[in-house]
C-alpha cells in the first residue's frame, strides 16, 4: 500500500473539502468517515509510508510492526468499516489470544492473563491467596469503570462547555473517583507487589505512571481479561494497510512524503496549508498529530493565542519508548505473542522516568512475538522480537546519541538473565530511540501518547478536539479527548469525522 499512495500535488489549486494532515489511525479513521459521508478528502502524511507511529519493518525474512503491538476494543476498529457499509473480514482479520499475555516476575513466578476468572484466581493463589480472594471484586469493578468511560467520555466529542460541566457529567466523574490514584484503587483489592504491578502496569498503556495517574485506567483489567486481546493476521500493520485500502475505495487521496509547513489561516479561519508541493485549499483541516507539536510547528503565533508556547510548556509529555527489533535463530518457551518481564520493584521505573528523565536501572521490558501465533513472520526456527522498554521524554537530563547502544546492550543483557538468549548473536538488531519518534512524527518531546495522564486536568480535559483559536481546524490523536491508546485514537478519528460531515450538511 505504502508508495502507490504517493501523487504529485502540483495541482494543490483543486479544492479539498477537507485535507487530513497525518495518516495515522486517527487520519485514516475520520477520512473513511468523511469519504463514507460523500466528502471530498485529501490526507497528506510526512513520513514515506502511512500508519504515524506504526510502521512495518522486513528485513532478512524477518517481519517486524514497529509501533502498536497490543490490539484492544476490537469494535473500535470494526466501526470504521461498519459505518463505511463494509465488512472488516474483507480487509483485515483479527484473531484472540488466550492466554491474553504472560507476566514473568523477578522471583520466577508466571501469570498468564486470562479471561477464565477461576484460572486467574488459581494463579494469583499460587502466591497470594488473599489477592485471589478479591480478584472477582476488582474485575466487577473494573467492568463498571469500562462502562462508565464508554458511556460518558469514549463515545462523545466534548466541545462545548456543557458537554463537560453538567449534572450528568458530574454524577459520572463521582462514580469514576477521579481523585483516586490507579495505585490506590489497586491496594483495595490486592496486597502483593506482583498483583499491583500486573495492574499498574495499565497506566503505561497510556503513558502514564500508576501512582500518578486516576483509577479509571482500573478499566483495562476488565478490557484485557474479558474484552479480549487480539492478534492481526500478517501483523498489526494490516490494520493500516486495511483501512488505508478502505479509503482509496471511498476516494480519498493518500499523499506520502508530503511536509506540510504551515496551517494557512485569513481573519481566523483555515484556507488550507502550505506544503513542500505548494498551497492546498481546504476550508477544514483535521491535524492527526500530537496537538501541542502541531501548534507549535504549523501555526504562526497569533494564531494561537490560547495554545501559546508558555501554555504548551506546562503539559506534561507522555512516556515514550525504547524499541529494540531483534531477528535471532532461536526460539524460547518462555514467550508468548506477548510477555512481559517484571523488575523485582516496580515504582522506581516511573521515579526514573517522570522524576529524573532517565531510563530505569532495573525497566520493566516487554516483547511481542507474533511469531508465535503466526508462521511466516520469521524464518523456520528463529524468533521475531519487539522488545519495548519505557523511556523518559526527551529532556537534557537523558542523551541517546550517548547512550543508545550502551543502554541497548544493557536490556539484552538483562533478558539474557531472564533465560532470553543469544540476542546478541542476530540475524537483525535495529534500536529505535525516543529521539527518533520525534523525528519521524514530529511527537512532542518524543512522547508516544501525546500528554501523560498523571494528573485529573490532564486525563479529563484534554485539548479539544477544535480549535478554539481557528475556525475550521479539527484535532485527533492521543493528546486530544478521549485519550491515548490505539483504539481510543481510532474512535477519535470516527467522532471528529462524524461531527464534521454533519456541520458540513452531510448525513450520516
Amino acid at each position: 500500500m505504502d508508495n502507490g499512495h504517493r501523487a504529485e500535488a502540483s495541482n494543490g489549486s483543486l479544492k479539498q473539502d477537507v485535507i487530513i494532515i497525518g495518516a495515522g489511525f486517527g487520519g485514516l479513521s475520520c477520512a473513511i468517515r468523511l469519504a463514507s459521508a460523500g466528502l471530498r478528502v485529501m490526507i497528506l502524511e510526512r513520513q514515506e509510508h502511512v500508519g504515524g507511529k506504526l510502521q512495518q519493518i522486513r528485513q532478512a525474512g524477518y517481519h517486524f510492526d514497529r509501533g502498536p503491538s497490543t490490539i484492544t476494543m476490537p469494535d473500535a476498529f470494526r466501526s470504521v468499516f461498519d459505518h463505511a457499509g463494509v465488512a472488516m473480514e474483507n480487509y483485515v482479520q483479527l484473531y484472540e489470544l488466550e492466554p491474553r499475555t504472560r507476566n514473568i516476575f523477578a522471583d520466577g513466578t508466571v501469570v498468564d492473563l486470562s479471561k477464565n476468572r477461576g484460572s486467574m484466581k488459581e494463579q494469583i493463589a499460587a502466591y497470594s491467596s488473599e489477592d485471589a480472594l478479591r480478584y472477582d471484586a476488582f474485575m466487577d469493578e473494573s467492568a463498571a469503570l469500562y462502562a462508565e468511560a464508554n458511556r460518558h467520555f469514549l463515545g462523545k466529542l466534548l466541545l462545548k462547555p456543557s458537554d463537560k460541566y453538567n449534572l450528568q457529567m458530574l454524577r459520572s466523574l463521582l462514580k469514576v473517583r477521579p481523585a483516586v490514584k490507579l495505585d490506590k484503587l489497586l491496594r483495595r483489592y490486592f496486597n502483593h507487589p506482583h498483583t499491583l504491578a500486573m495492574f499498574g502496569r495499565y497506566a503505561t498503556y497510556v503513558g502514564s505512571s500508576p501512582y500518578l495517574s486516576p483509577s479509571i485506567f482500573a478499566m483495562m483489567g476488565h478490557v484485557e481479561a474479558e474484552v479480549g486481546i487480539y492478534g492481526v493476521k500478517g501483523g498489526t500493520y494490516q490494520l493500516i494497510e486495511g483501512m488505508t485500502r478502505l479509503a482509496c475505495e471511498k476516494g480519498v487521496q493518500i499523499l506520502t512524503g508530503v511536509e506540510v509547513h504551515q496551517i494557512a489561516i485569513q481573519n481566523g479561519r483555515v484556507t488550507g496549508v502550505d506544503t513542500d508541493r505548494g498551497f492546498m485549499e481546504a476550508k477544514q483541516v483535521v491535524a492527526n498529530g500530537d496537538v501541542l507539536s502541531v501548534n507549535r510547528l504549523l501555526l504562526a503565533p497569533e494564531h494561537r493565542k490560547r495554545m501559546s508556547d508558555a501554555r504548551i510548556a506546562k503539559y506534561e509529555p507522555s512516556i515514550s519508548g525504547f524499541v529494540t527489533l531483534v531477528g535471532v535463530r532461536r526460539q524460547y518457551d518462555q514467550l508468548l505473542h506477548h510477555t512481559v518481564f517484571f523488575p523485582e520493584q516496580y515504582e522506581p521505573e516511573f521515579e526514573h522516568i517522570f522524576r529524573n528523565r532517565s531510563m530505569p536501572s532495573d525497566p520493566t521490558i516487554y516483547i511481542c512475538y507474533s511469531g508465535y501465533s503466526e508462521a511466516g513472520m520469521a524464518p523456520e526456527g528463529a524468533s521475531n522480537l519487539f522488545i519495548l522498554v519505557n523511556a523518559p521524554y526527551l529532556s537534557e537530563a537523558w542523551n541517546w546519541e550517548e547512550q543508545q547502544t550502551r543502554y541497548g546492550e544493557f536490556v539484552l543483557e538483562r533478558l539474557e538473565a531472564r533465560g532470553i538468549s543469544g540476542l546478541k548473536q542476530s540475524d537483525v538488531l535495529i534500536r529505535y530511540t525516543p529521539q527518533h519518534i520525534e523525528q519521524d512524527t514530529l511527537a512532542h518531546q518524543g512522547s508516544i501518547y501525546g500528554i501523560s495522564s498523571n494528573s485529573v486536568k490532564q486525563t479529563f480535559m484534554r485539548p479539544g478536539n477544535q480549535s478554539k483559536d481557528v475556525q475550521g481546524l479539527w484535532y485527533v490523536g492521543g493528546t486530544t479527548h478521549p485519550g491515548g491508546g490505539t483504539p481510543i485514537v481510532t474512535l477519535s478519528g470516527q467522532l471528529v469525522g462524524e461531527q464534521l460531515a454533519v456541520e458540513l450538511g452531510k448525513i450520516i
